[in-house]
């Protein structure tokens, strides 16, 4: 650990390919987050508690630049326990017999390349996680891969979403990031970074060797909200311009205020703006916004092709149950199980 040598704020290139190295050489019992590395650091004797920010700096610069794999820290999951276990209710034999039961039913949990043969491959960020659960139906209909992207996103959460366009942008088909946020200055020009924001990660590397995602082909379409859809529904506008961080961008005294995008807003708009939330109230009208977003590129025969792949799995599988006698055989040994219990 001794060997590893914090690069300064304007360190080359080879300054901090060094670090890179040497944070990767340095034997971890498990993967860190940045602020952990910076603990190590300190641990080590090279930084104070002060530098733990400047570390988590230092290390995500090197994740864009390639210098780390864009997965060598460990993302924060939030409060949740992990490793709870819970006994079966079921004896060990109804255990068992719901396995080979299962059998019978495999092709049902099956995934099929959903988007072979398909033009687009579509992913989707909302702002809120109201909006997540109303439109996570809709997108599992469309195997159609959502979250909820807090703002500015996580990095590794871009490079994952990033990873995938860049996969089915090598098989022909043409990527769409589908946004829905807030209606509000901010709010209605992030999905315009959406590009910049991964443009930054060009020059990422996975841990398995995968490079980058040049989004430069991505279509980012914003479905939501709009001016118009919020005045169809009569969503609730808030009378102010608050943001996450308790400023106020309405005032003159915000470093933003005098920014166009926010005197083109106000110009506009006025002194308010609409949350993504607000669609709790129009459920059956906000799922309708996000269908026709997405059927806008795959059409409304997309639910019916999916279908059709299902069916050929399931008609394939059955077929080699009947031909190999495994569905009898199932049904043989059920019984035999079901006639030993019964003694």
């Amino acid at each position: 650990m001794t060997d590893i040598v914090l690069p300064k704020a304007r360190a080359s290139d080879e300054e901090l390919i060094a670090f890179a190295n040497a944070l990767q050489a340095f034997p971890v019992p498990f993967e860190l987050s940045a602020r952990g590395w910076g603990y190590q650091l300190e641990d080590a004797g090279l930084i104070t508690k002060a530098e733990f920010d400047y570390v988590e700096g230092i290390i995500n610069k090197c994740r864009k630049k390639g210098f780390l794999p864009i997965d060598f820290i460990a993302e924060e999951e939030g409060r949740k326990f992990t490793g709870v276990e819970t006994a079966e209710t079921d004896s060990p034999i109804e255990y068992m017999k719901r396995y080979l039961n299962a059998v019978l039913s495999c092709d049902e949990w099956y995934t099929p390349d959903w988007w072979a043969g398909e033009q687009y491959y579509i992913q989707m960020l909302v702002e809120k996680i109201d909006l997540k659960t109303l439109f996570e139906p809709i997108c599992h209909e469309y195997h159609i891969p959502i979250a909820t992207s807090k703002g500015w996103s996580s990095m590794l959460q871009r490079g994952e979403y990033a990873k995938r366009f860049m996969k089915a942008e090598a098989r022909g088909l043409k990527c769409v990031l589908l946004y829905c946020g807030d209606h509000d200055p901010d709010g209605l020009r992030i999905s315009d970074f959406i590009r910049d924001n991964l443009n930054d990660l060009r020059e990422i590397v996975w841990t398995d060797g995968t490079a980058g995602y040049d989004p430069a082909d991505l279509e980012i379409h914003r479905f939501g909200l709009d001016y118009d859809f919020i005045k169809k529904n009569k969503l609730t506008w808030i009378d102010n311009l608050i943001t996450g961080s308790g400023k106020n961008l309405a005032s003159p005294e915000h470093k933003n205020h005098h920014m166009p995008y926010v005197q083109q807003y106000l110009k506009q708009f006025g002194i308010r703006k609409c949350e993504a939330n607000a669609l709790v109230v129009r459920p059956t009208e906000a799922r309708a916004l996000c269908r026709g977003a997405i059927e806008q590129y795959i059409g409304g025969g997309a639910i019916g092709r999916f279908k059709k792949k299902r069916a050929d799995v399931h008609k394939r599988v059955e077929a080699m149950r009947e031909k190999t006698g495994l569905r009898a055989a199932i049904a043989d040994a059920l019984e035999a199980i079901e006639n030993e219990e019964a003694e």
